[in-house]
């Protein structure tokens, strides 16, 4: 194989604060591997991979999808509130 390692970013974000960290992997890494060596999850505590959705560049994917070098794997929080209620709460105000 002519290029046996990938670099990827890894992103997560608070109203407080946002973390990318890139981090270097084998070429056939998964975006949970990614996830782990980043350090997110130490930066992080409180996201839990068993609950919370996450994917590559915006497009929602699973944890055990293989990853290519350049990808932006994000890990999403839950919302906080139905996006149709929020549009319905915004019109009636």
């Amino acid at each position: 194989m002519a290029n046996d390692v990938i670099a990827v970013e890894v992103a997560y974000a608070t109203p407080q604060r946002q973390a990318i960290i890139a981090v270097t992997l084998p070429a056939d890494s998964t975006a949970e591997q990614a996830i782990r060596a980043s350090g997110i999850l130490r930066e992080f505590p409180e996201i839990d991979l068993s609950v919370q959705e996450i994917g590559i560049f915006g497009s929602a994917c699973k944890r055990d999808k293989t990853i290519a070098d350049g990808d932006r794997v994000e890990i999403y929080r839950p919302l906080v509130q139905d996006p149709m209620e929020a549009r319905r709460n915004r019109v009636r105000k």
